[in-house]
């Protein structure tokens, strides 16, 4: 792959990477305006905020854990599911 195309797959990803990360902190900040509002208590934030940080870390090794080349190619045919959903803990 040429230099070129690889700063290419680098912006795709890190654009993609943007967009996603401010959708999980969308949620983050829904949450906070909740509990300021009322409507949560601080341990709902808190549940919240832990699935913002393993969600947030799942698409972070999706971005840099591999050949930028290959995670382009999947975001732009076939991006991955839901990244909140996948920052859900795991049932006991």
């Amino acid at each position: 792959m040429s230099t070129t195309e690889r700063r290419v797959a680098r912006a795709d990803v890190g654009a993609y990477h943007q967009t996603q990360l401010t959708g999980l902190i969308g949620r983050v900040s829904e949450a906070i305006d909740g509990h300021r509002a009322g409507d949560l208590n601080a341990f709902e934030v808190d549940q919240v905020i832990f699935q913002y940080s393993r969600a947030a870390k799942e698409l972070w090794k999706f971005c840099n854990l591999g050949q930028v080349e290959s995670t382009a190619r999947l975001i732009r045919e076939a991006p991955p599911t839901d990244w909140w959903e996948r920052g859900a803990p795991r049932a006991r």
